[in-house]
Formats: structure tokens, C-alpha cells, sequence
């Protein structure tokens, strides 16, 4: 599985979620700051559909899905990170 959080410093639920990401045991999540990289910014424009952040990329077997709102994130960090 790979993780990796589309956000930017300055949004609040940007936040709300990266204050989760130090409290996961099992999980490692990749950063992707869209402000500081406009590549990041432009793959979540052309994969995800949408540049609303944050946003989380989900990769199982090659397969990846796009997880957006803040509190849905976090519930699925949390869930996957205790199983």
C-alpha cells in the first residue's frame, strides 16, 4: 500500500490531517505539498479531478483511489493503521 497526502500549509483541514499523520504506528504517508511543487499540484489536477485539498492517493495493487475530505481521511488512516 501506498499513501500519499496532496495538502498545502496554510489550509485548516490540510492540518486537521497532518496533525493525525505523526500519531499513525504502522502507516507511513507520503507529503505532496501543492503550493511548493506545481507537479504534485498538476498530477492531482489530471488523476484526481480536482485540486481540493487535502487529498489522499490510495495505491493497493496498482489500483489507486482518491480520498478527499479531511475527517474521511483521518477515519481511514486510523482504521487501516489498526488493522
Amino acid at each position: 500500500m501506498k499513501l500519499a497526502l496532496y495538502y498545502f500549509d496554510t489550509c485548516p483541514f490540510c492540518q486537521r490531517v497532518l496533525r493525525v499523520i505523526p500519531e499513525l504506528k504502522f502507516l507511513t504517508v507520503e507529503l505532496r505539498n501543492i503550493i511548493e511543487n506545481s507537479d504534485f499540484k498538476n498530477e492531482l489536477m489530471r488523476e484526481g479531478g480536482k485540486s481540493t485539498v487535502p487529498c489522499l492517493r490510495i495505491e493497493v495493487s496498482g489500483e489507486v483511489q482518491w480520498l478527499y475530505e479531511s475527517l474521511d481521511i483521518i477515519s481511514y488512516l486510523k482504521k487501516i493503521d489498526a488493522s
